[in-house]
């Protein structure tokens, strides 16, 4: 019997090959001016021909004061937008794997070190830190800058940022592009009670505290083309008493599917800095990603969180609680992750391009075996 995670699966106007993702991986390794490197390339390249359905670049600031780190990727100059273009396309001349970027704006959490320095603490303005915006000047840990409270303004201009990047996206030649309302940045401060206590129209109920991210969203299905995915990540929980409930992330994804999202990319947490999620766990999201697959069986559902084994895989899809499994930290300890859980799964290896004809080692695949007889 054909396994359902190398079964092909549409995802808006995309067929996908099989149901592995790999998720966005933020590497803190661009140029000063959020420009990618080679190391992008190898990285992007190599897990471009592991065999995955498709891959999701990692998260790239909207705007200069929306990165992460000072080395974080960006989409807000046309140097940026070259820098992807090119990388895109030395990528296609070996692989064919849809490749997606995700947008983000880090809001309390942008301007910060990278996660091994001074655990990512925020950077002071002598460091080459800079002002910070979220929903309400509630800084995400003790002693981290305290963010300016966003203005409707500052709103218009964010929006128009994710526009923009959107645009520079399609013309270097994305697939697909990925809105990031997850794991603690802008839009995820706006959706959650804890870190949004405004007492305006964007704050207070769950309505109010959706209408910032759902006027982003907006925005981005009227400008992204309908012949290619358009996709988004978002929390359903926050391990955190008071935190956004998963009936409310559930609510929010209603929203998103009926703006016309192709798919849901369930995550969690990393919003509250004292969270206790179960993170030794296996799998430990993937009940976020079930409900919103209950609540809406007709949506495309990813679901991520310390997924490692094949067969652990096969069952989140067999089972029907997410469509699609997003392979983090697996892939990079093995980067041959789908190959090895296709052999393990009892399928033929998913040889991509180079390695289409003859594997890694030179195994001859069963398709070339059965072109020499």
């Amino acid at each position: 019997m054909m396994s359902t995670l190398f079964s092909p699966l549409q995802v808006g106007p995309l067929t996908l090959a099989n149901r592995i993702v790999v998720p966005p991986m933020s590497q803190y390794s661009a140029q000063a001016d959020g420009v990618a490197t080679p190391w992008h390339a190898q990285h992007i390249g190599g897990l471009a021909i592991s065999g995955a359905g498709m891959v999701i670049c990692e998260a790239n600031g909207v705007t200069a004061d929306g990165r992460i780190t000072p080395h974080c990727l960006g989409l807000w100059s046309r140097e940026q937008a070259q820098a992807l273009q090119k990388l895109l396309a030395d990528i296609r001349t070996y692989s064919n794997t849809p490749i997606g970027v995700q947008l983000n704006h880090a809001g309390r959490k942008a301007g910060t070190n990278a996660p091994w320095r001074n655990q990512g603490a925020s950077l002071a303005d002598e460091e080459g830190g800079w002002p910070t915006v979220a929903p309400s000047a509630i800084p995400y840990k003790p002693g981290w800058r305290v963010p300016q409270v966003l203005d409707e303004e500052g709103m218009r201009r964010i929006t128009q940022g994710f526009v923009d990047a959107a645009q520079r996206a399609l013309n270097a030649g994305v697939d697909f592009i990925e809105l990031h309302a997850a794991n603690g940045y802008l839009l995820n401060q706006f959706l959650s009670p804890i870190s949004n206590q405004r007492e305006d129209d964007y704050g207070g109920s769950p309505e109010n505290r959706m209408r910032f991210p759902l006027q982003v969203a907006r925005a981005l299905r009227e400008v992204w083309p309908k012949t290619r995915p358009l996709g988004v990540r978002f929390n359903g929980g926050e391990f955190a008493e008071g935190g956004l409930s998963l009936d409310e992330a559930v609510q929010f994804a209603r929203e998103l599917h009926a703006l016309g999202y192709d798919y849901l990319h369930v995550s969690g947490g990393y919003n509250i800095y004292h969270q206790t999620p179960d993170a030794d766990q296996p799998g430990y999201m993937v009940p976020f990603a079930e409900a919103v697959k209950q609540a809406l069986p007709q949506a495309v559902v990813i679901t991520v969180g310390l997924i490692y084994e094949a067969q652990q895989a096969e069952a989140i899809v067999q089972e029907k609680r997410a469509d699609l499994v997003a392979i983090g930290r697996g892939m990079l300890d093995d980067p041959n992750w789908p190959i090895h859980a296709a052999i393990a799964l009892g399928e033929t290896a998913p040889w991509p391009k180079p390695y289409d004809r003859f594997g890694p080692l030179g195994w001859p695949t069963h398709q070339a075996q059965e072109a020499k007889s």
